[in-house]
């Protein structure tokens, strides 16, 4: 089994945890086995709140469960169970654009695709944990072990 520090979790993967969802039952028993602290990007955490507050414009929450679910999140920073890293950005960047050269012809990767592949590789993350089809094709074509819990 991997360790929580050696996974990269695409943040709509990790949403799961927040916003009840078809995976959500799936991912926690993942999250509850593995244990540790996960690691999340400043971006990664936006992508999170964006998402939380477009499930109460679609409808599927409302806006008290959105604040409850960004409490939860804050409170999963707070006590250990993620951790804020950061990248450098130029460098993640151009890993991006050279994903991008050599694999979205093929993968029909998008722009976040490759951006989480590389901000996984640039966290030298052995794990790319996503429910995402060209995320994980990317994420496997570049030698990541793809989880899909």
């Amino acid at each position: 089994m991997v360790s929580a520090e050696r996974a990269y979790v695409d943040p709509s993967a990790l949403r799961s945890l927040y916003v009840h969802d078809d995976r959500s039952a799936r991912f926690c028993a993942w999250r509850r086995r593995v244990g540790g602290s996960l690691s999340i990007t400043r971006f990664g955490r936006s992508e999170i709140v964006n998402s939380v507050f477009l499930a109460v414009h679609r409808g599927v929450m409302e806006r008290d469960a959105a604040l409850a679910a960004l409490a939860d999140l804050d409170a999963d920073l707070h006590e250990g169970r993620l951790t804020l890293v950061d990248v450098l950005w130029r460098r993640t960047l151009d890993l991006a654009s050279e994903l991008s050269v050599r694999h979205t012809a093929s993968l029909g990767t998008r722009t976040l695709d490759v951006l989480h592949v590389a901000t996984a590789m640039a966290l030298s993350k052995s794990h790319f944990l996503s429910y995402d089809d060209r995320q994980a094709k990317l994420a496997k074509a570049v030698g990541l072990r793809v989880l899909a819990p």
